[in-house]
């Protein structure tokens, strides 16, 4: 039997006051899902393991059933396989997201004001990644360009434990 599992990954949000104290998915006209859930069947399940934060790899790879204790790296290695860089077995990697901060002074005042850099484009992106590799690298720390706001920082015989 063929099955079709549909994640809502990020739909979950804030009730919003102007519309009724609902979220936007309760106040949205959503007559397709309403039809799939019609005909298919619904149910609620744990897609975060305990102990693992609440973050939409984490979920949906255990969705597709693997084991987070065992294959639970981090987002590093999916973003890796994403823009196709090739890692060896000593290369530790971390996602590395540009970001907007607040204009505060001094710099440890600052705060994140948003997460995707403005919806940064990933030519513009690409540009900054690529000046922080020619300033920042190391023979054995390297950035890499991905999407939109989303980058990787390679760094080889690098430590888990940080």
């Amino acid at each position: 039997m063929k099955h079709i599992i549909i994640l809502g990954d990020g739909m979950a949000d804030w009730k919003v006051e102007r519309l009724g104290n609902k979220t936007l998915l309760q106040y949205a006209e959503t007559p397709y899902i309403d039809a799939l859930a019609r005909w298919g069947r619904c149910g609620m399940l744990q897609t975060v393991p305990d102990g693992f934060h609440p973050g939409s790899e984490v979920a949906n790879s255990a969705i597709l059933g693997y084991d987070q204790t065992k294959v639970y790296e981090g987002r590093g290695p999916l973003e890796a396989a994403s823009i196709g860089v090739k890692l060896r077995d000593d290369d530790v990697t971390f996602r590395a997201n540009l970001v907007t901060l607040s204009d505060a002074e001094p710099f440890s005042e600052k705060v994140m004001v948003d997460y995707s850099a403005g919806e940064i484009s990933t030519a513009e992106a690409a540009e900054l990644i690529s000046a922080v590799e020619k300033e920042l690298h190391t023979d054995i720390i390297h950035f890499y360009s991905g999407v939109s706001y989303r980058h990787l920082l390679v760094w080889t015989g690098g430590s888990t434990n940080v």
